[in-house]
């Protein structure tokens, strides 16, 4: 599994309804892609479930790495840079991913959390933790999923799940789901991956 994320944070004043109505009218289109896992059309707002911005952010659980670079050098990543230029892409490779007990529940919010993996700590320690704290998470009342990844450029890794309802058992930074793609998510490997 890999996870992939970028932000397009937009102007305090910014019409959000300009990003729900792209999603509504172009987020099918991935909702059978080759090689993804899910893809989540997030959105924050700002003054909104406790956001300062304003920010589309989609975030991706890949199968395989060449669906991810299909997405991104085939032409679907070009028409979004086309439209608010070329964001940075976050890269994690996977460390865990799990279903959680609303698995069959719509996916309302998102929680993204990232956080450092400090020096002179033990990585297997470390790793162990962020795969049961996925365990954790897919645990708790509503949710639907939960995955964790590191980022070993930056040392840094990211947890995030996915909830029906408005008030998620994870700390982090709250989205709302637009829409979910999720043509491989019965092929996304569960428990830990390594």
């Amino acid at each position: 599994m890999h996870a992939m994320q970028y932000e397009l944070t937009l102007p305090a004043d910014y019409d959000t309804g300009i990003i729900r109505e792209r999603v509504a009218r172009i987020g099918h289109l991935l909702d059978d892609w080759d090689g993804l896992g899910t893809k989540s059309y997030l959105l924050r707002e700002r003054g909104r479930f406790g956001s300062p911005v304003n920010q589309y952010a989609p975030f991706y659980l890949w199968n395989t790495v060449e669906g991810m670079n299909t997405f991104l050098w085939g032409g679907a990543f070009q028409r979004l840079s086309d439209d608010f230029g070329r964001p940075v892409v976050r890269q994690w490779t996977g460390l865990a991913y799990e279903e959680g007990g609303a698995v069959g529940g719509s996916a309302r919010f998102a929680v993204r959390r990232r956080e450092p993996v400090p020096d002179g700590v033990e990585l297997a320690d470390v790793t162990a933790r962020a795969a049961g704290e996925t365990e954790r998470l897919a645990g708790a009342d509503g949710a639907v999923l939960a995955a964790a990844a590191v980022d070993t450029s930056r040392w840094e890794l990211v947890h995030f799940s996915l909830w029906e309802h408005d008030t998620p058992k994870a700390d982090g930074d709250v989205f709302q789901v637009l829409h979910l793609s999720a043509p491989g998510r019965d092929r996304l490997p569960r428990g830990r991956q390594w």
